[in-house]
């Protein structure tokens, strides 16, 4: 492979001294963007884009070329492990993703077929090459997943929920049957992330969006135990470099202290809580990814500029921190108000 022209991204997740803050953006490759919506009309869906290496390999390197972004992420979805299971995932515009087979019975959860990712999510491996090799060493791919939690959240609700009380029902009066269900979705995750890390990626994060639904026991049983056991069966070492693993999970900054335990080496933290707060939690342990408002990139340049200072200002001084946003950017934002923040961020944090 390669080598990496700019490594700033790795070295900050390894809490080595950078030059600048770098930066990348959850949902960077999106509708936000003009190129991406007509090239996703053109395919006729978003499964469309995501099944066809060449256009997920398109959507991927679309933001990094508009801005001088220091990681490019993976095009896919979080859901395409229970997609390969066989549960028929759709995606209906303005109302998200959604099941044609949900899980209704403990006997649909025995049931789950195992699945091998090269076999079974061959389109996903074919992009992340093809990415690689198109990216030329340019800046790091992130390959990622959902949680197990968060993946059976979906399968089991069937869709999106406010409430997930399936979900919280399964795990409250069949923690047995839960636990058949996320330890099969945990080997499948492992399974996953190996073979992106195989075929290129050289970070990986999962994606825990619904772990701060948890109450606090449930969520150290359900959701983190799981996402420790899939970190201490990645592969951590590849092309000659550590493969940093980042956790996010939406909604538990409070619960850094734990997260900092798990083996990861950066935890994402959304905007409901500091930076100063989250590193009093992690200590030095790990680096810290985030955690400016999305709604923030709906304002102006003057606005946007003074919250990324304000963000860069509450880590603080030393190494591990990578900026981004505290959740996904959302599709109204301006591009030129992404622009604004990137150069924001490398200006405001020493790049010259």
């Amino acid at each position: 492979m390669t080598s990496l022209i700019n490594d700033t991204f790795l070295r900050a997740l390894s809490r080595q001294q950078t030059d600048y803050t770098p930066v990348w953006i959850m949902r960077q490759a999106g509708r936000y963007l003009p190129e991406y919506r007509q090239l996703r009309a053109e395919a006729g869906s978003f499964m469309a884009l995501c099944t066809n290496p060449e256009l997920a390999c398109e959507v991927t390197l679309q933001p990094l070329k508009r801005f001088p972004l220091d990681a490019a992420i993976l095009f896919s979805d979080i859901l395409t492990i229970p997609d390969a299971m066989g549960l028929g995932l759709n995606f209906t515009t303005g109302e998200g993703p959604s099941f044609e087979r949900p899980l209704r019975s403990a006997s649909d959860i025995k049931n789950l077929p195992a699945i091998d990712p090269e076999d079974d999510l061959p389109y996903v491996m074919a992009a992340v090459k093809k990415i690689r090799l198109a990216l030329a060493g340019e800046v790091p791919l992130i390959g990622f997943s959902g949680s197990p939690w968060t993946l059976a959240t979906y399968m089991i609700e069937g869709s999106s929920s406010k409430t997930w009380a399936r979900a919280k029902a399964l795990i409250f009066e069949q923690p047995d049957v839960a636990h058949l269900l996320l330890g099969k979705l945990a080997d499948a995750v492992t399974d996953y992330l190996n073979a992106q890390i195989r075929a290129g990626a050289q970070v990986v994060q999962i994606f825990d969006t619904w772990g701060g639904a948890l109450p606090w026991a449930e969520y150290q049983e359900f959701s983190l135990t799981y996402m420790q056991r899939i970190i201490d069966g990645l592969i951590r070492e590849n092309e000659g470099r550590r493969v940093p693993v980042i956790l996010f999970s939406k909604g538990c900054g409070h619960r850094l202290g734990a997260i900092a335990d798990s083996g990861c080496d950066a935890a994402g933290v959304d905007w409901t809580m500091r930076l100063a707060e989250a590193r009093s939690f992690c200590g030095d342990r790990i680096a810290l990814q985030g955690n400016m408002d999305p709604a923030i990139l709906l304002t102006n340049p003057e606005t946007i500029r003074r919250y990324v200072k304000q963000t860069l200002d509450d880590f603080g001084a030393g190494p591990g921190h990578v900026f981004n946003l505290g959740h996904g950017i959302t599709p109204d934002v301006p591009p030129k108000h992404l622009a604004c923040l990137v150069a924001a961020v490398h200006e405001l944090s020493g790049k010259g």
